[in-house]
Protein backbone atom coordinates (compact mmCIF):
# COMPACT_ATOMS: atom_id res chain seq x y z
CA UNK A 1 0.00 0.00 0.00
CA UNK A 2 1.36 3.39 -0.89
CA UNK A 3 0.71 6.87 0.41
CA UNK A 4 0.00 9.54 -2.18
CA UNK A 5 1.66 12.86 -1.35
CA UNK A 6 1.40 16.28 -2.93
CA UNK A 7 4.45 18.50 -2.82
CA UNK A 8 4.55 22.22 -3.57
CA UNK A 9 7.77 24.18 -3.97
CA UNK A 10 8.02 27.92 -4.55
CA UNK A 11 11.13 30.07 -4.93
CA UNK A 12 10.64 33.79 -5.47
CA UNK A 13 13.17 36.54 -6.14
CA UNK A 14 12.40 40.28 -6.25
CA UNK A 15 14.87 42.80 -7.63
CA UNK A 16 14.96 46.51 -6.83
CA UNK A 17 15.30 47.39 -10.53
CA UNK A 18 14.90 45.60 -13.87
CA UNK A 19 17.78 43.19 -14.50
CA UNK A 20 19.00 40.98 -17.32
CA UNK A 21 18.55 37.54 -15.84
CA UNK A 22 21.01 35.09 -17.36
CA UNK A 23 20.13 31.54 -18.30
CA UNK A 24 18.67 29.68 -15.33
CA UNK A 25 19.07 25.94 -14.82
CA UNK A 26 16.25 24.48 -12.73
CA UNK A 27 16.73 21.01 -11.25
CA UNK A 28 13.36 20.38 -9.67
CA UNK A 29 12.00 17.40 -11.61
CA UNK A 30 12.45 13.79 -10.51
CA UNK A 31 14.59 11.63 -12.74
CA UNK A 32 12.84 9.08 -14.92
CA UNK A 33 14.76 6.30 -13.16
CA UNK A 34 13.45 7.32 -9.72
CA UNK A 35 11.97 4.43 -7.75
CA UNK A 36 9.13 6.65 -6.51
CA UNK A 37 6.30 6.76 -9.06
CA UNK A 38 5.35 10.34 -9.98
CA UNK A 39 1.65 10.66 -10.77
CA UNK A 40 1.82 14.29 -11.88
CA UNK A 41 4.36 17.08 -12.24
CA UNK A 42 4.05 20.73 -13.23
CA UNK A 43 6.55 23.57 -13.44
CA UNK A 44 5.41 27.19 -13.57
CA UNK A 45 7.88 29.99 -14.21
CA UNK A 46 7.23 33.73 -13.99
CA UNK A 47 7.62 36.02 -15.78
CA UNK A 48 5.59 34.18 -18.38
CA UNK A 49 7.69 35.55 -21.24
CA UNK A 50 10.52 33.00 -21.34
CA UNK A 51 11.90 30.13 -23.37
CA UNK A 52 12.38 26.72 -21.80
CA UNK A 53 14.42 23.76 -23.02
CA UNK A 54 14.36 20.43 -21.21
CA UNK A 55 17.67 18.59 -21.07
CA UNK A 56 19.13 15.58 -19.28
CA UNK A 57 22.52 15.50 -17.59
CA UNK A 58 24.88 12.50 -17.95
CA UNK A 59 23.19 10.84 -14.94
CA UNK A 60 19.71 11.04 -16.48
CA UNK A 61 18.47 13.91 -14.31
CA UNK A 62 16.10 16.44 -15.90
CA UNK A 63 17.22 20.06 -16.24
CA UNK A 64 15.02 22.95 -17.32
CA UNK A 65 17.14 25.62 -19.00
CA UNK A 66 15.21 28.89 -18.97
CA UNK A 67 16.02 32.04 -20.96
CA UNK A 68 14.38 35.43 -20.35
CA UNK A 69 14.48 37.70 -23.42
CA UNK A 70 13.64 40.86 -21.48
CA UNK A 71 14.69 42.48 -18.21
CA UNK A 72 12.81 41.25 -15.15
CA UNK A 73 11.96 42.63 -11.71
CA UNK A 74 10.80 39.29 -10.30
CA UNK A 75 11.55 35.63 -10.88
CA UNK A 76 9.38 32.80 -9.54
CA UNK A 77 9.65 29.04 -9.87
CA UNK A 78 6.77 26.85 -8.70
CA UNK A 79 6.63 23.07 -8.82
CA UNK A 80 3.66 20.90 -7.97
CA UNK A 81 4.18 17.17 -7.79
CA UNK A 82 2.08 14.19 -6.76
CA UNK A 83 3.97 11.01 -5.92
CA UNK A 84 3.12 7.55 -4.65
CA UNK A 85 5.34 6.90 -1.64
CA UNK A 86 5.53 3.16 -1.96
CA UNK A 87 7.41 1.20 0.67
CA UNK A 88 10.87 0.44 -0.67
CA UNK A 89 13.28 -1.95 1.00
CA UNK A 90 16.53 0.06 1.18
CA UNK A 91 18.52 -3.18 1.25
CA UNK A 92 17.07 -4.52 -2.00
CA UNK A 93 20.33 -4.45 -3.95
CA UNK A 94 23.22 -6.73 -4.81
CA UNK A 95 26.88 -6.29 -3.91
CA UNK A 96 29.58 -8.01 -5.86
CA UNK A 97 31.23 -10.63 -3.62
CA UNK A 98 34.54 -8.72 -3.59
CA UNK A 99 32.71 -5.66 -2.18
CA UNK A 100 31.02 -7.43 0.75
CA UNK A 101 33.80 -6.57 3.20
CA UNK A 102 35.70 -3.35 3.84
CA UNK A 103 38.22 -2.35 2.75
CA UNK A 104 37.92 -3.24 -0.93
CA UNK A 105 39.18 -1.87 -4.23
CA UNK A 106 37.66 -1.58 -7.68
CA UNK A 107 38.99 -3.73 -10.50
CA UNK A 108 40.90 -1.74 -13.13
CA UNK A 109 38.11 -1.41 -15.73
CA UNK A 110 35.53 -0.26 -13.17
CA UNK A 111 38.06 2.08 -11.57
CA UNK A 112 38.58 3.77 -14.95
CA UNK A 113 34.83 4.10 -15.48
CA UNK A 114 34.35 5.63 -12.02
CA UNK A 115 37.41 7.91 -12.26
CA UNK A 116 35.38 11.17 -12.48
CA UNK A 117 33.59 10.28 -9.23
CA UNK A 118 36.73 9.16 -7.41
CA UNK A 119 38.68 12.38 -8.10
CA UNK A 120 37.83 14.15 -4.84
CA UNK A 121 38.82 17.61 -3.69
CA UNK A 122 40.88 17.73 -0.49
CA UNK A 123 38.69 17.63 2.61
CA UNK A 124 38.19 20.95 4.38
CA UNK A 125 38.65 21.28 8.14
CA UNK A 126 35.03 20.41 9.05
CA UNK A 127 35.01 17.29 6.89
CA UNK A 128 38.45 16.28 8.19
CA UNK A 129 37.14 16.58 11.76
CA UNK A 130 34.09 14.47 10.88
CA UNK A 131 36.16 11.83 9.05
CA UNK A 132 38.42 11.52 12.10
CA UNK A 133 35.38 10.22 14.03
CA UNK A 134 34.41 7.58 11.43
CA UNK A 135 35.11 4.00 12.48
CA UNK A 136 37.11 2.45 9.61
CA UNK A 137 37.52 -0.95 11.24
CA UNK A 138 37.32 -3.66 8.54
CA UNK A 139 33.77 -5.08 8.51
CA UNK A 140 30.81 -5.80 6.24
CA UNK A 141 30.21 -2.97 3.77
CA UNK A 142 26.48 -2.80 4.60
CA UNK A 143 27.23 -2.44 8.32
CA UNK A 144 29.68 0.38 7.55
CA UNK A 145 27.11 2.19 5.38
CA UNK A 146 24.39 1.89 8.03
CA UNK A 147 26.81 3.17 10.69
CA UNK A 148 28.04 6.15 8.68
CA UNK A 149 24.50 7.10 7.65
CA UNK A 150 23.48 7.07 11.30
CA UNK A 151 26.52 9.18 12.18
CA UNK A 152 25.69 11.75 9.46
CA UNK A 153 22.05 11.89 10.61
CA UNK A 154 23.16 12.56 14.18
CA UNK A 155 25.72 15.21 13.15
CA UNK A 156 23.62 17.24 10.70
CA UNK A 157 21.17 19.74 12.12
CA UNK A 158 18.61 21.77 10.20
CA UNK A 159 17.28 25.12 11.31
CA UNK A 160 14.01 26.16 9.73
Amino acid sequence: MSIRVALHHRTHYSYDRPINLGAQTIRLRPAAHSRTPVASYSLKIEPAKHFINWQQDPSGNYLARVIFPEKVTEFTVEVDLVADMTVINPFDFFLEPEANELPWTYDESLSEELAPYLDAEPAGPHLQAFLATVDTTPRRTIDFLVDINRQVQEAVRYLI
